[in-house]
């Protein structure tokens, strides 16, 4: 049966979907006749659900709410949860293995900290009403709050850190495609003055391996430099007051075809059409490390100092990544240009793929990590005194609606029960109980059904409805004579190693052996 979550999401989905077909009458004629059906079924399921509570109209009219989750945000079910735990999980393993450690921050910060870091994004951030005198804002990312953290520890100029944590947007949410108003970021940062490029070619590791690690398929890194997009704006002819605009704009490249974002770039940001052209023929240009020889033959890069400059630390990190054994997911790609102001090196972003193909990617789901280096991000609140810093988020919302789609939710192991504890008989309430505190005293998984006199079958429907790996079963007989008997639910033939008799005394022991620990 639909639930009313269920039925809205669908209803956000074809919302979404109408959108991507505008011009095409027949198409949006049918997805505006979806819409009315499912908007009606869910007028019907809320007049049966107050209706059911016996609430009459004087009641309804009332109250004057819908039990509803605000939009952009998500309750999760205990399966979806058993995802969400394994994908964290992997990621931390990742973050820790490459000696990072973790931090905390507020899940609000002072307005004035975050204003202005975000180029056009700074519209999505979350303000709050003055409290006390102090106007604070929701935390949009965990970039900012980590330089802030920075400057205020002094002590901390040289490390790893990792930082898991909530972040909020006034984002148009899309819960189908992972875009939501409240979600996690999971990042990793490098703080510290080291030499060129080593942090830079970790962080990509970094990215990789989990990516691979998390098997969602197919994917590419696209890497751009922004000291090489300075320099080509520049010798393109952009004026220095609409750099960060046209940058935005090309970043764009990704969800619109040129002719669209040069329509951005002419018509709404005042850019002169020739000076577009020009920025066209660079963004076309995608590769790998033969791309630095392409650009550093090009005659206005090589006499630009930005340009220069950051094409000779896209050889240097190309070189690195192949000792690191990832360069063959990377693409350097002109078109990635990432808006965000606080970027200062180099920028790049993990798709997922339709097809081998690296320029084909998979249509809707947009990034599913991105990162870069921000060398002068620290400065902005310690009076100038600039900390290097380079790092990745995981774009962990759009990573788990992928899972979510590969998963069959009937068959996910939500419960972490390692042992359940089956009666046959009556009045054998104690020794459950007795054998559930001894399990639990050696670190063991354990459960019972929470009844005196439970019927067998209700007992046995439980373990396997929670996928429990063992049950230990016992009866008056096994009782008086200290044994137990310990069955492997995963065994399903007539092996002999399905059920095993053991002393009381050892029964610890022998499940910690059959789960493989000691």
């Amino acid at each position: 049966m639909t639930t009313l979550a269920e039925l809205e999401a669908r209803i956000e989905a074809i919302k979404d979907q109408k959108k991507t077909v505008k011009g095409d009458k027949a198409q949006e004629a049918v997805l505006a006749a979806e819409l009315k059906k499912l908007n009606l079924e869910r007028s019907n399921m809320l007049k049966a659900a107050k209706a059911g509570a016996g609430e009459d109209d004087d009641d309804a009219a009332a109250k004057k709410f819908t039990l509803k989750v605000p939009k952009g945000t998500k309750d999760y079910t205990d399966k979806e949860m058993a995802i969400r735990e394994r994908m964290f999980e992997t990621i931390k393993a990742t973050f820790r293995r490459h000696g990072a450690v973790t931090i905390d921050t507020p899940v609000f910060e002072l307005k004035e900290i975050l204003s202005g870091k975000y180029g056009e994004d700074s519209k999505l951030i979350y303000d709050l009403q003055d409290q006390g005198g102090e106007i604070c804002s929701l935390r949009y990312d965990l970039t900012v709050p980590f330089a802030r953290f920075l400057a205020m520890n002094r002590e901390y100029q040289n490390f790893k850190r990792y930082h898991i944590a909530k972040v909020y947007r006034r984002d148009q949410p899309s819960v189908n495609k992972g875009r939501m108003r409240e979600f996690y970021q999971c990042d990793f940062d490098i703080a510290g003055v080291y030499d060129p490029m080593i942090p830079d070619a970790e962080a990509v590791r970094v990215m990789v391996e989990i990516l691979e690690s998390l098997s969602i398929g197919n994917f590419a890194v696209k890497i751009s430099h922004r000291k090489i997009l300075d320099g080509m704006f520049a010798v393109c002819g952009v004026p220095a007051d609409k750099t960060r605009a046209i940058s935005s704009a090309v970043d764009k490249l990704d969800k619109m075809p040129w002719a669209d974002v040069r329509k951005e770039m002419t018509e709404e940001k005042g850019l002169d059409p020739a000076v577009a052209d020009r920025i066209g023929e660079y963004v076309k240009l995608k590769g790998g490390k033969e791309l630095c020889a392409v650009l550093a033959a090009d005659g206005p890069l090589s006499s630009n100092e930005s340009a220069v400059a950051g094409i000779k630390d896209m050889e240097l990190l190309f070189t690195y990544l192949e000792l690191f054994g990832v360069a063959h997911r990377v693409n350097f790609d002109l078109s990635l240009a990432r808006g965000l102001d606080y970027y200062t090196g180099v920028i790049y972003e993990a798709v997922l793929l339709a097809s081998d193909d690296p320029n084909v990617e998979t249509s809707g789901v947009g990034s599913i990590a991105a990162g870069g280096r921000y060398d002068e991000l620290v400065g902005m609140f310690s009076g100038g005194r600039k900390i290097p810093c380079v790092g990745v988020s995981i774009g962990v919302e759009r990573v788990f609606s992928i899972l979510l789609q590969k998963e069959n939710l009937a068959r996910v192991k939500s419960a972490h029960t390692e042992v359940y504890i089956i009666s046959i008989g009556n009045d054998l309430l104690p020794e459950r109980m007795k054998i559930a505190r001894e399990l639990w005293d050696k670190d063991i998984k354990a459960e019972f059904m929470f009844k005196a006199n439970p019927k067998l079958p209700a007992q046995w429907t439980a373990c396997e409805r929670d996928q429990v790996p063992l049950a230990i079963i016992i009866g008056g007989d096994e009782v008086a004579k200290g044994l137990v008997k310990i069955k492997d639910m995963t065994i399903k033939d007539g092996s002999a190693d399905k059920e095993v008799v053991v002393p009381r005394a050892d029964m610890a022991a022998a499940i910690l052996a059959k789960l493989g620990r000691k």
